[in-house]
């Protein structure tokens, strides 16, 4: 999670911007590093995330609240209280949805300042939490497959287990997104990440999580997007640059987004930096690839890999680890939660 948050706030400057603007600005080799953006927006020595790093914490308290729910209800719908924490967000950003079954302004990351600015949040996100409906893969929501549902689900990963990461993560992402890439996209980064903080490789976790997305009713355009990540990434004659990237697309959509994650990871594998700056010098939603490149890299390499001055200033760091602790913490000492946990 603090490698995600991390890609989201070095990606943050460079969103909306075109590839050339970008070398323009930054370089011919563009961000190469969290010193180059000097906190976003000029604030010198804060890395501030986005929107990504806002609701991906909120889909962490949403797994935690029903973790604590079941334990003291034996029983709980997970993708409700995720849907109550994702108004929790929405309230942070201006719209209030009101709910007679629970106190919306509960909790203490709701009280965390830098939760409640506008930070580009996603139009899709905002306008179908607002709609008071609670978007599902049997009921979609909406046609929308942008990749603000799977740029928000790493935090399933850390917390369920192999056999309710994907689904989970699906359900999590139909919230807001209703159509098939959207959420088997973020289906499939769920399951990856909990694989690889299970011990597979990133090849291995790959091929799991493919075999899973294609269990689903319209998997094609999500595995082939993975099949052309794959194809390029394990390929040592293919350029390891932002033509490179742009070729699997701009990140504004879900397939894609997860294409170029997947693309920059098997590219730097070993190496979190140059992953993560791959997948933010680009002209797409470089915020949404960084952060969900920075999940994967972190997950396969661990806090230790990543450059220490990225994430000395980064804010709500605290928070963050605390957040990934708990939910790493809740998957370790509950395997009796998901063993007697009825589905979702």
């Amino acid at each position: 999670m603090l490698g995600g948050a991390a890609g989201d706030a070095l990606g943050a400057p460079v969103e909306f911007k075109s590839l050339e603007d970008i070398r323009s600005i930054y370089g011919p080799e563009g961000v190469t590093g969290m010193e180059d953006i000097g906190g976003r927006g000029g604030c010198s020595g804060v890395a501030l995330f986005t929107d990504d790093t806002q609701m991906t914490l909120f889909t962490a308290e949403g797994l935690l609240r029903a973790d604590t729910r079941w334990n003291d209800r034996g029983l709980c719908n997970v993708p409700s209280v995720i849907h109550r924490s994702y108004l929790r967000w929405l309230l942070t950003q201006g719209t209030r949805v009101e709910d007679p079954e629970f106190d919306i302004e509960d909790g203490w990351l709701i009280g965390l300042a830098p939760l409640h600015e506008q930070r580009s949040p996603g139009l899709t996100c905002i306008s179908a939490l607002a709609s008071g409906k609670v978007g599902t893969i049997e009921e979609p929501i909406n046609n929308s497959k942008g990749c603000g549902g799977v740029m928000r689900v790493a935090p399933v990963g850390l917390f369920a287990n192999q056999a309710t990461a994907f689904e989970l993560g699906c359900q999590a992402a139909a919230i807001t997104h209703g159509h098939p890439s959207g959420y088997l996209s973020a289906g499939f980064q769920s399951s990856m990440i909990h694989l690889i903080i299970e011990g597979r490789s990133l090849d291995d976790a790959i091929d799991i999580s493919l075999d899973a997305l294609q269990q689903f009713p319209g998997h094609e355009e999500a595995r082939d997007a993975v099949e052309r990540a794959v194809t390029l990434g394990k390929d040592p004659s293919m350029p390891r640059d932002a033509l490179t990237v742009e070729s699997l697309g701009h990140g504004w959509v879900a397939e894609e987004a997860l294409s170029i994650a997947l693309f920059c990871a098997l590219a730097y594998e070993d190496d979190f930096a140059s992953g993560v700056c791959m997948a933010v010098n680009h002209g797409g939603d470089s915020d949404s690839t960084g952060a969900m490149t920075g999940n994967i890299l972190g997950a396969l390499n661990g806090v230790e890999a990543i450059p220490p001055s990225w994430i000395e200033g980064l804010e709500l760091r605290r928070e963050i680890e605390t957040l990934a602790g708990d939910l790493l913490t809740g998957y370790r000492g509950g395997s009796d939660w998901w063993d007697k946990y009825p589905g979702y």
